[in-house]
């Protein structure tokens, strides 16, 4: 999987960098090709219309006889080949012609050398030159170039500005600026090159970082599923991923917390089914056999009974978890006075508070405080919270059930006790599944963990709050709360 996600990063981030390196390339070759031909067809046109006005202004008016420009180029020839001579300087590689009206060149300049050239102009080209068109792009000149070249042509108009009596082109090869767009378009592809592979190192780097924690995370999800909870992730950095592999780390303690209270669940479940399944056995088979005579069978029978209560609500307690998780537990919000209700389930436990010389408090802000719950619901988490509270509160220690209103129209409901607490460690856990205060069994006998995962679940289901606030050794207290009837 990781081998398939790397090759599809390094193959996307590979492709946009290619794509765009393209982009840049054609560009780049647009603008520079742009550039170059303007400016080697200012130069072209300069030179062209440079040598026209020199020759047009030694013209004499009007005339057209016949050869009579060829006339004048061959009676100032040395003039005319200096200034042809300059004005091919004014440009690399740029070639003069000085053709008739008949397309003959009379004077050419190549390679900054003065030559000869037995070829003539096209017609065709000296009318579109006549007709004003002096600018033309990549053409050949038949018979006088065997590339493509840029040229531009000037007429050479006589003084007075009437006739046309020749023309001057000013050329240039276009084999420069290929070079010069070749040369561009590897020097970028060479560029291009070194920066992809320099993004190419870089994305593997940065990719490995970001996969090897997640193959640990793979490693360590198989472990986990083996039965190995101890297994950590290694935490390097303060980046996202770092912070995936604290968040896998906190789940992973999470799981083991989880796994240790499932064994001790499955443990006490075992054992309390054991026990007395056991005891109501033994007492049923000595009662068949005559072992226990008539006049004890009803003490007997009671202790059957109260086995018989355990296994009931251990049952209830189990068959409680399937319906929350199943969603079929439904809950039927009405009012109800929570006050009455508190101080019925502190009478219930008079029996034990007598036993234990506890200091009782009761405190309610009104004689009467009526919430809006599932009655029954309510009535089973607040009996559940007063007796763990009685049953881990130390002999004569204080045991105080307080109803306060709280803003939003609610009422908060609070159980606290001096006892031995809850380790700050163990906190967090208190209403998870199979969690037991009691871990050895030396005062909770009857509990299995259950209570407080359902009483949150309860809670949570009327969209209200429940939490717990103890020091170890010292007391602990359970708050709920519940809303009021407007």
């Amino acid at each position: 999987m990781f081998k398939s996600v790397f090759a599809k990063y390094i193959t996307t981030f590979m492709s946009i960098i290619f794509v765009s390196f393209l982009i840049l390339v054609l560009l780049i070759t647009m603008m520079v090709n742009n550039y170059a031909v303007e400016a080697k067809q200012g130069l072209l046109e300069n030179a062209a219309r440079g040598m026209a006005d020199f020759l047009g202004a030694r013209m004499e008016n009007s005339n057209t006889q016949k050869n009579a420009f060829e006339r004048m180029i061959n009676i100032i020839s040395d003039d005319v080949d200096r200034t042809m001579l300059v004005m091919a300087a004014t440009g690399e590689n740029i070639t003069m012609l000085v053709v008739d009206n008949d397309g003959n060149i009379l004077r050419m300049v190549a390679n900054g050398q003065v030559t000869e050239s037995n070829a003539d102009i096209p017609r065709s080209v000296l009318t579109e030159v006549n007709n004003g068109l002096s600018v033309s792009e990549f053409a050949e000149l038949e018979g006088v170039f065997d590339e493509p070249h840029f040229f531009y042509a000037a007429p050479v108009f006589t003084t007075d500005d009437i006739s046309v009596c020749g023309t001057v082109f000013a050329c240039a090869s276009s084999a420069t600026l290929d070079e010069l767009l070749g040369v561009m378009v590897k020097t970028v592809i060479v560029g291009s090159l070194w920066v992809m592979l320099a993004a190419l190192i870089a994305v593997y780097v940065i990719t490995e970082r970001v996969i090897s924690p997640l193959k640990d995370m793979s490693s360590m999800a198989k472990e986990f599923a083996s039965g190995n909870f101890d297994a950590r992730v290694p935490v390097t950095g303060k980046d996202e991923v770092a912070e995936l592999a604290v968040a896998f780390n906190n789940m992973a303690g999470a799981l083991s917390q989880l796994e240790v209270m499932r064994n001790t669940f499955m443990a006490n479940v075992s054992h309390d089914l054991r026990t007395p399944m056991t005891t109501i056995s033994g007492f049923i088979d000595n009662i068949l056999s005559g072992a226990i005579p008539p006049e004890r069978q009803g003490h007997y029978l009671e202790l059957i009974r109260t086995e018989v209560q355990r296994l009931a609500r251990l049952v209830a307690s189990l068959l409680d978890i399937s319906r929350i998780q199943a969603g079929d537990r439904k809950f039927e919000m009405k009012p109800f006075d929570i006050c009455e209700m508190a101080r019925l389930i502190l009478f219930s436990f008079e029996q034990k508070i007598d036993g234990k010389r506890l200091d009782v408090e009761f405190e309610c802000d009104d004689d009467r405080m009526i919430a809006v719950a599932d009655r029954d619901a309510i009535y089973q988490i607040l009996y559940n919270i007063c007796d763990n509270a009685v049953k881990f509160s130390r002999e004569g220690g204080r045991l105080r059930v307080s109803l306060t209103k709280i803003e939003g129209n609610c009422v908060r409901v609070a159980v606290y006790n001096e006892g031995e607490g809850i380790a700050a460690e163990d906190i967090p856990f208190v209403f998870e599944r199979f969690y037991k205060g009691d871990k050895s069994r030396g005062l909770d006998k009857s509990g299995v963990g259950l209570g407080m995962f359902i009483s949150k679940t309860i809670i949570d289901a009327h969209r209200q709050h429940i939490w717990v606030e103890s020091v170890q050794g010292e007391y602990c207290e359970f708050n709920f709360t519940l809303a009021l009837k407007k």
